[in-house]
């Protein structure tokens, strides 16, 4: 979720625009869940720099079965050739439900293979198995 504060500042605000926002940002904090994953691309600078253009312009068919899914938010880092995604959820999203729909999705199907001509599977990864998901072993707030 995206707060814009514009030039006017907070000050400037309606009355009780503050409370709202904060409520809403409340919820959303409070109903998302955070999930981390982590992938390994081809240790190729060719092929990493190819991986990264095709980030710059994800097909929309993509872009619409993630939020569909119930991610709200899906970011993807990278250091050398270690990827690191970040996905918030709401209360809809399943890792099974998302799988599901993506082995029936065509266009899912062709861009995972296509993808795959980049990505390399972590050395601890099972058979089939992409992105793995990380365990939390560190929380500022609950320090």
């Amino acid at each position: 979720m995206n707060i814009e504060v514009r030039k006017t500042g907070w000050g400037r605000m309606a009355p009780g625009t503050i409370g709202l926002l904060s409520t809403i940002l409340y919820n959303y904090m409070n109903t998302n869940k955070r999930y981390c994953l982590a992938l390994d691309l081809k240790n190729d600078p060719v092929l990493i720099a190819e991986y990264e253009t095709y980030h710059e312009a994800v097909w929309p068919e993509i872009l619409q079965s993630i939020r569909s899914s119930g991610i709200e938010l899906l970011e993807i880092y990278r250091v050398e050739n270690r990827l690191f995604m970040i996905m918030e959820v709401n209360d809809n999203f399943s890792f099974d439900q998302k799988s599901i729909a993506d082995a029936a999705n065509p266009t899912v199907q062709k861009w995972e293979e296509l993808m795959w001509q980049y990505q390399q599977a972590l050395p601890s990864a099972k058979p089939g198995e992409k992105w793995i998901l990380m365990n939390k072993i560190f929380d500022l707030t609950n320090s």
